[in-house]
């Protein structure tokens, strides 16, 4: 068996477990009614509509106009999707979109954005419709509820995680910045990576990695200059989509880094390159990516950490020996 099917297997025992968990405590009546309460209409604060943007905004009111199930009309469209109605499908994940807005406002500041924990609650949201069986005996909402909190638990887990720099990493950020700092009071304008690169003694693709770990864990607001002027965003270039976790990899001058991808099979070798910019592609975000694959964010997301985690196990393997 291969590492895909494993990877599908896995999955399905996760989704088999999840079923079974949900089984044994659907019977819970507190947790059950509050669940399908969700379902009520939500309201939206002028305050909290001016926090989540316009886009929130937008999307909030569209959903408002989609009505909500009977029971009995649960049953008829779960009756129709078990034999592949697409249109009943829509129809109740439509319907339940607002108890997804409704959970997702429980997860706020946890290290996502509000947007990110609608669409991955909207991912849980989507698998509990394509198992919701007539024969489990609750409402919908109660049933997806699970599903939907375990997508954004999950995706919580995944990209929430505190970074933290080695102290030789930290030291070259400290050089760098200095050396920025010098320039751009020499030069008059931001220094281009190259400049930096040749003060340091390094290449300007370290530089660039050196730069993009400042955005993700300095203040952007924070001054370069003596009289707190000028600063870092003033100075860096906008790279959304590197990982930290694997530029720190990459500053911690391990030597065969293509060599160690060379060892994933073909198509998470390719997703790493694009998902973190490797050998000099563009980096992508996880729809992106999932689009060119055919497959969901989540699932490249699986797929990212897999092949992190394998990388990881190959470099300990070869510390130690």
């Amino acid at each position: 068996m291969n590492k895909d099917d494993q990877d599908v297997d896995s999955e399905s025992s996760e989704e088999a477990e999840l079923d079974v968990e949900f089984d044994a405590a659907a019977e819970a009546d507190d947790f059950a009614d509050d669940e399908v309460d969700d379902t009520a209409e939500i309201e939206v604060s002028e305050s909290e509509e001016s926090h989540y943007g316009d886009a929130i905004k937008l999307y909030l009111k569209e959903i408002q106009k989609g009505t909500l199930l009977t029971a009995q009309e649960e049953r008829d469209l779960a009756t129709l999707i078990a034999k592949g109605d697409e249109a009943a499908r829509a129809r109740m994940i439509e319907s339940n979109l607002r108890l997804v807005v409704k959970i997702a406002k429980r997860y706020m500041n946890r290290g996502l954005p509000f947007l990110d924990l609608i669409e991955e609650g909207n991912v849980g949201l989507i698998k509990a419709v394509e198992r919701f069986q007539i024969s489990k005996e609750c409402r919908f909402s109660t049933y997806a509820t699970w599903w939907i909190r375990q997508s954004i638990e999950r995706a919580l887990v995944n990209q929430s995680r505190t970074i933290r720099l080695p102290v030789h990493v930290s030291d070259e950020i400290k050089k760098c910045l200095k050396i920025v700092r010098e320039l751009v009071t020499r030069l008059n304008r931001d220094p281009e990576p190259e400049e930096v690169a040749a003060v340091m003694g390094v290449d300007a693709q370290h530089v660039g990695r050196l730069m993009t770990l400042v955005k993700k864990t300095y203040s952007i607001e924070h001054p370069m200059g003596e009289n707190s002027d000028y600063s870092l965003i003033d100075t860096i270039e906008d790279n959304n989509a590197t990982n930290p976790a694997s530029l720190i990899e990459e500053l911690n001058k391990y030597a065969h880094v293509s060599d160690w991808l060379s060892t994933l099979p073909a198509n998470e070798q390719e997703i790493l390159e694009l998902r973190f910019g490797l050998n000099d592609r563009e980096p992508q975000t996880l729809d992106t990516i999932g689009r060119r694959f055919g497959v969901t964010r989540e699932r490249i997301r699986q797929i990212e950490s897999k092949s992190i985690e394998e990388l990881r196990r190959l470099i300990d393997e070869r510390q130690d020996a």
